[in-house]
Formats: structure tokens, sequence, C-alpha cells
């Protein structure tokens, strides 16, 4: 959904609450909102805010999925839900786990949200664990880019992306129950899935909300062959090898992975979702408590020979498949799965302070019990348990002629502990303090924007007694101004500074579901940025159109390199650190074509491009590559049509060990139906996405060798809300 800077306003730095969609029938924060019509699928006003400040342009790259688009892309991973928006990709490392990048940053570089509190799982730590949050119960999806995400704490330097859900009812219910659900079923996965929730009041100023899902696939039916043109003629070469050795078994095993294709083995995922909570108001206060559990089990991808068709010894001289025991055992644990589990227990208050300088406290806390294990075949092999506490409290100033905003600290603290022999991250704790402020000022035409934050870093290992610590500052300018009601310009400066995580500073171990021996650096420094945006937002006639050009200056880039090396059987990255330029370009453009007789007609445009390089002149390791999206959009009545093309190009700008990606264009076309007649409360909607069973890779992710995304895809799905 594309939001016009006349129907949004932004603000991504210092919120305690989830940020709170105002519908044009909705009122601010100071004026209890009126009842919300039944209707799930509003495209109305929607303001993307906090408490304390009405707008703040400092964001200047900020979408919103909900309705019928977060229908059409809803899928079992956030980054796949999101990978259609401009200057987003995804991980893409398996079905099972996808997590976004933004504008080329991923990781610990991107903070991915539940309802404005870190999600408080592992998938930050390695690409193959998922994020711990079901979009089937979700309401909508924030992605939040620019300067000013940085006041949501160091990890969000490349920008955050923000889930809001319902978990802790916002308002009273003004009905005797209300219901939301989504059913959905696609061919290239044989998904089947299911999610729902109820709202119900217990008494005028109390609201109970409870929701769950399920969902299941087999394997993914892809086009072509598992493994990508350059992996097979490695693995081709390697049963040739092996062949005129005389291993004979081996040969064949390498033959079966180069000539794997039409499904993609061990990528089956399953999942199960429970939340409940409840919330009591009293005018402007509120208190409210929820609780979460999420279940998912997925397959790791892999072929016979990846990790070792290409591998190197110490010296740099290839490796002669010894076939020495460790690689054996590699070979005789069988597929990898994952299972995970997350409990989650939050709390969001507000209390109203009257009419002083400041007009509220809120704050929002959060707890998560998170175990994570890696199975090899029918053994355990590595589990990971992560315990974590955040909370924030913020004070909220009262507007006052052309000036507001507000002050507050962060509380974070993480125990981490890996037990299997390869736990590649010794077990740790991470402890974080941080104050913050972010201020807007209006002198119409103008807005002036200003957001700072300190923050405190402790990371120490609990056996070791080893211990860093890092003191960062970050802050944020910004100047738009507006041309009237449809048009505004804008320019944003900023510094920000991250430090080292655990997994950067102490990694030393195997790591079987990525295939990569992973090294850290204990004497990594504070990674800094500075960075500088322009952008444009406004309307041309009828269309409406968004324009962002950003550059960052990294003083000390953080990143994970292949070195070339092998280790235990793996390939070995180490990460290192140096100065790196980021440079990119985004945008996206709608144009109604025609509106008459009942007809509307809408064209619309995306498109981004990120280019990175380190200090030495060589590319950053894993940057998407151009992509560019059209589609055509008509309506009349109670049924729609979208066409939409999609094109990648190829990656061939690519890092030391790091193979090229060829380009692809996919196309697809969804049939929605609305059968209420003068109601959104109910869509059917018929998609074929890849109508022609294109091959495609991400290049962002670790695995494209080896996991192409989906072939031709049919889905149906239903949503309702009563």
């Amino acid at each position: 959904m594309f939001l016009s800077p006349s129907r949004i306003a932004l603000f991504a730095g210092a919120s305690l609450l989830p940020f709170q969609p105002l519908s044009a029938q909705e009122t601010t924060a100071e004026t209890p909102a009126p009842a919300r019509e039944h209707d799930d699928d509003y495209h109305g006003e929607i303001v993307v805010r906090a408490a304390g400040l009405d707008r703040l342009d400092v964001l200047a790259g900020t979408s919103v999925v909900d309705g019928d688009e977060f229908q059409r892309n809803i899928g079992g991973q956030l980054g796949e839900v999101l990978a259609k928006l401009p200057g987003v990709s995804a991980t893409s490392f398996t079905p099972g786990a996808s997590r976004p990048i933004l504008r080329g940053f991923g990781g610990d570089r991107v903070r991915v949200l539940s309802d404005g509190l870190g999600s408080a799982d592992a998938s930050s730590t390695s690409s193959d664990h998922a994020v711990a949050i079901d979009p089937l119960v979700t309401e909508r999806v924030e992605v939040l880019r620019g300067p000013a995400v940085l006041l949501y704490g160091s990890q969000a330097i490349g920008g955050a992306v923000n889930v809001i859900g319902k978990r802790i009812p916002l308002r009273p219910v003004d009905e005797p129950i209300h219901v939301d659900a989504l059913v959905a079923m696609d061919s290239a996965a044989d998904k089947r899935e299911i999610g729902a929730s109820i709202d119900v009041p217990l008494a005028p100023n109390v609201a109970f909300h409870v929701d769950g899902s399920y969902h299941e696939t087999g394997n993914l039916e892809i086009p072509g062959y598992v493994a990508s043109e350059h992996l097979r003629e490695q693995l081709l070469a390697s049963a040739e090898e092996e062949a005129e050795e005389g291993h004979l078994d081996e040969a064949e095993e390498f033959l079966e992975s180069a000539n794997a294709r039409g499904e993609l083995p061990n990528s089956w995922t399953e999942a199960t979702s429970f939340g409940t909570g409840v919330a009591f108001f009293s005018g402007e206060s509120s208190l409210g408590v929820s609780f979460g559990y999420y279940d998912t089990s997925y397959g790791i991808p892999g072929l016979h020979g990846v990790g070792h068709v290409h591998a190197h010894d110490e010296e740099g001289e290839e490796d002669e498949h010894d076939h020495d025991h460790e690689e054996a055992e590699h070979e005789e644990e069988g597929d990898v799965t994952i299972g995970l589990k997350q409990y989650r227990a939050d709390l969001r208050g507000v209390l109203d302070l009257g009419d002083g300088f400041f007009d509220s406290l809120q704050t929002r806390w959060g707890y998560s019990d998170y175990t994570h294990t890696e199975f090899e075949g029918e053994e355990t092999g590595t589990v990971f348990d992560v315990s974590s506490v955040e909370g924030r409290v913020e004070l909220v100033q009262s507007r006052r002629g052309g000036w507001q905003g507000s002050i507050g600290g962060q509380y974070y603290h993480q125990d981490f502990s890996a037990l299997g022999e390869e736990a590649f991250v010794p077990p740790n704790t991470t402890e974080q303090f941080a104050l913050f402020t972010v201020q807007e000022f209006y002198f119409d035409p103008f807005e002036l924007e200003l957001g700072g934050r300190y923050e405190h870093s402790d990371v120490a290992l609990v056996e070791q007694g080893q211990k860093r610590d890092f003191d960062t500052f970050s802050g944020s300018l910004g100047l738009a101004y507006g041309l009237g009601e449809e048009f505004r310009v804008g320019l944003n400066g900023s510094r920000a500074e991250r430090a080292p995580t655990a997994q950067e500073l102490f990694a030393d171990g195997p790591h079987v579901a990525t295939q990569q021996y992973e090294i850290g650096d204990s004497g990594l420094g504070i990674e800094g940025a500075w960075g500088l945006e322009a952008y444009l937002r406004g309307s041309i006639g009828p269309g409406v159109f968004r324009l962002s050009v950003y550059q960052n200056w990294f003083d000390d880039f953080i990143y994970l390199q292949d070195t070339g090396l092998e280790e235990d059987g793996l390939a070995a990255y180490r990460f290192l650190q140096q100065d790196a330029d980021h440079f990119g370009i985004e945008g996206e453009f709608k144009l109604p074509l025609y509106a008459e007789g009942g007809w509307d007609v809408e064209a619309e445009l995306r498109g981004d491009y990120v280019r990175a390089t380190l200090a030495d002149g060589s590319p950053v390791p894993r940057i998407p590559p151009l992509s560019l999206s059209g589609a055509l959009d008509l309506a009349k009545g109670p049924w729609s049509l979208r066409g939409e093309v999609e094109w990648f190009d190829e990656q061939a700008r690519v890092a030391s060990y790091e193979e090229p990606t060829d380009g692809f264009t996919q196309v697809n076309l969804a049939l929605g139906y609305k059968p209420l007649q003068g109601s959104d409360n109910v869509t059917i909607l018929l998609q074929a996405d890849n109508l022609f069973d294109v091959e495609g890779r991400r290049h962002a992710s670790f695995t494209k060798e080896f996991v192409p995304l989906a072939g031709r895809n049919v889905k149906l799905s239903v949503r309702t809300s009563f």
C-alpha cells in the first residue's frame, strides 16, 4: 500500500507503543477514538505515528503492508511478505526461515519489532533462524527506513520492521464479538494455513483478545535444477573426479545432487501459534497485558557435497576430498531440521498526566523465553536458548504552539547459550541502557526534526569471564519543506553508531545448518555511519510518487566474509571490519489511468538500487541487484484484477569467493472478489505467481546456489472480518 505525503505521518523514533493506525474516522491520542466500521480493508488515511508527535518526516522511506496487499503477499515468514516493497529483499535461506533485507542491510542492522519491541528471537544471529512472529495473526506490517529509526537502538542502523498485532487491545470493543480470519492454500508447496482472532468486551472498559493459527507445507516445487548452473558444474566435476579415483558410491551421490530438479528437498514447514491479551481503559489511561506462544519446525535444504565441492585447505590449495572421518560423520547425520519455540509476555501502559508540560507517561515491556534446536537426522545437534527482557519508558510532551516531542529510556537484557558440538557462539549476556529524545518544530511551511540517543552496551562471555563494553551516540536532523498540501521535499542527516554483537566478537565454531565455520574477532570496535538522504514525495496531477536518494559513509563496517579456506569440513567465514560506502535510490509511483462507467484502472511502478563498496574497493557481500516492478490494477464493482511484472537484474558485482547471480523476470496475476455488496468484510483472492515457471534466486541469500525461489504457484485465500 502506497501512502502519499498528505495521507501519512511518519515517526519511528522513540515510541513506546506500537505504531497506531488512525483511519479517517479516528482522531488523535488526545481524543477518544470513535468506533471503527467493521471493514478490515479500509484504505482511508493511515498515520504511522507515536505518542507526542503528529508527523516526523525524518523517516523519508516508510511503507505499510495491510489489507489486500498483505493478503496477496502472505507467507510463512516475514521476509517473503515484504520482499516486493521498494528497497526490501529477503534472506530466503529456506521457506521456513526468511528475514527482511532493507537497503542491502540485514542481520543486526535491521531490527524486527513486535508492536514496538524487539522480536526477542535468534533470527539476527544466523540466517537459518526463523523470525518468531506469525504473519497469519498480524494486522499489518510497517517497514521503516531512514535516519530516525536509529532511535530504536543500534540494531536498527539499517532500518526496522514493525509488525502490528492486536494481542493487547488498543481501545474498548464496541460490539458483542469481533472475528478476523484468513485461510489460504497453494500448489507449489501444498500449503494449508489458517489464522483467526476474536475480540470481546468483558466490561465497558475491558477488552479481551484471543488468536491462533496453523501453517503447514510440503517440499517446495521449483523450476529446473536445485543447484545453480555454477554449483552444478562443480558437482558434476566432483562426480567425475570421484569416479576416476574409484569412489563409485560417492560419485553417484554427487551426480544425484547435480541432477536433482523439480522439488527442493527437505524444505517442508510447520508452525502453530496462540495468543491472548486483555486491556483495561480509564479515560485516557490504559493498562494491557498479553501472552503468546509460537512453535515452528522446518527443514534445511541441502545437497550432497555442498560445502565440500570447492573447499581449500589452510595453504589455499584445493582439497582433494580425502574422505576423512570428520567429513563422513557430517554425511551420515542425515537431513538438518530445526524446531523452535517461544513463550512471550508483554505489558503496555499509558498514564494520563493532565494538562502540564508532559501529557502522558507511557511504558512498554516484554519478556521472552526462546529455544531453538537443530536436529541432524534423528540426533539433537545444537540447542540455542535465549531469554530476554526489554522495556521502554517515555514521557510525552504536550504540544505547545509549533513544538512537541518526547524523552525516554530503554533497557534490554539477553542471556544467550548454545549447547552442542556445533555451538559456534559461546554462552554470553548482552545488556543495554539507553536514553533518547525526539523533538519536532513547525515553522510553516518548514518542519524541523531532531533526535538523539545514547546507548551503553555490555557484552560478556559467561564462562570465560571475558567482557567488552561500548558507549555509542547517535543523532539525526531533518528539514522538510511543504509546497502546499500535495508536495514535500526534505533532507535528512544522521550519525549512527552500533556496538558489535556477541556473535561478531566471539563466534568460533561450525554451524551445520548454514554449512559455515564462523570466526569472530574480539577486537572489533564500534561501527559508525554518517548518513544523508534527500527525498521528494507528493502528487503530479492524479499521480502519487515517492523518491529517495541516500548515501551512508561507514567507519569500521562489520561484515562476514568467505575466506576461501575450510575448517572442520566447512567453508570458513570470518567477521572483518573496514570502512565502507553505501549508495542507494528507491521510489514508487501510482497513476490512475481510467475511471469511467464503474471501471477503475491504475498503474504502479516500483524500483530500487543499492551499491555498497568497502574501503579496499571490493563490493560488500550479498548486496541485492537493481530491481524494477510494474503492475496494472483493474477494478469494477466487487471484482478486481492485478497483473504484475517483477524484473531483477543480474548481480555480477560480487565479493571474493561470492558467485554472481543471474537476473530473472516473473509475472504474477491476482483475481479478487468481494461477495458482500457494499462491504469489504470478505475478500476471496485467486493468484498465479511466477506464471511462466521462471527460475529465480535471491543474491542476498547464503543458500542461493541450492535454494531457488518457488516455481509456478496457484494460490487461493479468503480473508474475513466481522
